[in-house]
């Protein structure tokens, strides 16, 4: 409790601070996370972690039924084939290019598979608050907002896919066509225990008024969801995303349940990125060759996410305003990165590895959170530029559609 209390402090000072300086608050809950850890003061053991999963587990349940809440179905009428398109053409090479270079630096096949799902990931935060400070409005902001909320959708499928088949590449027997099939049958049941969880709570709740009521049976569905999903080695981020896309279609009325869940964002969230900071290790930038590979895993997403947009776009036939910028869009990274390496290192399959592989998973960690610091210093300041082209273009747009 004393270390709760410390680290919401901590990261609530750090946080305004970041704010003062025009950074994220996202950077500050990290950096406040790296100064109580063990890597300078020592006031936050990393033993102490396994004390707070429930809080990491929670925050990312809430962080996946955002991205459900992104799913309905007027929203995906609107956004159209090309939307569809851009995220898979950025997602698959951004994979790709990230597992290769993991690969050519020496990272053994199953890791660089899940590092490079990972990177597939963008922060959808960074976006919403940037249009917000901006008040950017129209067809480019649109496309931004799709795209990164159906990309991560795509990128925990994706992640649940291979985090099923990572097993078997790590040691455990098994032939490969029933790798895939158990891969596909851990994913399906996800999101069958994710549809049973939205129609559950949109059943109980349909005829409850009070905010508090409300509050309650969100949380235990959220609750027991999670943790059906974790007993049963399922993916709790694809269970409760799918719980977040049943209840916005539903029912418009179900937007009063994530109404009622907003005020335990904020506290849950920066928990979650102090955290997440306190596994930061300095030795990260002290060991060349760890640095080297986090350089070039920041570079090489990049350049996939960059170049996949861009890709994507003229592919759509999209014309060239949004093309140049809309991949400036794509660098920001931070909770749902966090949450698919936190995932990993207590994932069943994980809890088998050798000394030396768990070093690996630990430098995975450490590459990440250098990644979520590195973009979310100089991610807004791009999303900021690409918005203001964007916008400036938009009235040539509506003149020459694509």
């Amino acid at each position: 409790m004393f270390a709760a209390g410390l680290l919401l402090l901590t990261g609530y000072l750090i946080g305004k601070l970041a704010a003062l300086l025009k950074l994220p608050e996202v950077t500050g809950y990290i950096l406040a996370g790296l100064l109580v850890g063990e890597s300078v003061t020592g006031i936050f053991p990393s033993a102490m972690n396994d004390s707070f999963i429930i809080i990491t587990e929670t925050a990312l349940g809430l962080i996946a039924l955002a991205i459900g809440v992104e799913f309905s179905a007027s929203k995906l009428k609107r956004i159209g084939r090309a939307t569809m398109v851009i995220n898979l053409v950025q997602v698959f090479l951004t994979l790709a290019a990230v597992t290769l270079a993991m690969l050519l630096m020496g990272m053994d096949l199953p890791f660089a598979l899940l590092l490079g799902a990972v990177a597939t990931t963008t922060a959808p935060a960074a976006s919403l608050a940037v249009a917000h400070s901006l008040r950017a409005r129209g067809k480019f902001v649109d496309y931004i907002h799709s795209i990164i909320a159906l990309g991560d959708a795509g990128c925990l499928l994706l992640f649940g896919l291979i985090l099923s088949f990572i097993g078997k590449l790590l040691g455990a027997t098994g032939g490969g066509g029933g790798d895939i099939l158990h891969a596909l049958r851990e994913v399906g049941i996800s999101l069958v225990l994710g549809l049973v969880g939205g129609f559950a709570l949109h059943k109980i709740t349909r005829d409850k008024k009070g905010p508090n009521e409300l509050l309650i049976l969100s949380l235990a569905i959220i609750f027991l969801t999670t943790a059906t999903a974790i007993i049963f080695h399922l993916s709790p981020l694809l269970s409760n995303m799918t719980m977040g896309c049943v209840l916005v279609n539903l029912s418009a009325r179900n937007h009063r349940l994530f109404r009622a869940l907003e005020p335990l964002t904020p506290p849950l969230y920066a928990l979650f990125f102090v955290i997440a900071g306190t596994e930061l290790n300095l030795e990260v930038f002290y060991r060349r060759e760890l640095a080297l590979m986090g350089g070039v895993y920041i570079l090489v997403r990049a350049a996939g996410k960059y170049c996949g947009a861009w890709l994507g776009c003229l592919a759509s036939g999209i014309r060239e305003p949004i093309r140049a910028n809309l991949g400036w869009c794509m660098l920001p990274q931070a909770g749902v990165a966090l949450g698919l390496v936190l995932l990993i290192q207590t994932s069943p399959v994980m809890q088998r590895l050798s000394e030396s592989q768990v070093q690996v998973l630990n430098d995975m960690v450490n590459i990440v959170l250098m990644s979520v610091f590195v973009n979310e210093l100089i991610g807004p300041p791009l999303l900021k530029m690409a918005i203001m082209r964007g916008n400036q273009n938009e009235d040539e747009l509506e003149k020459h559609p694509a």
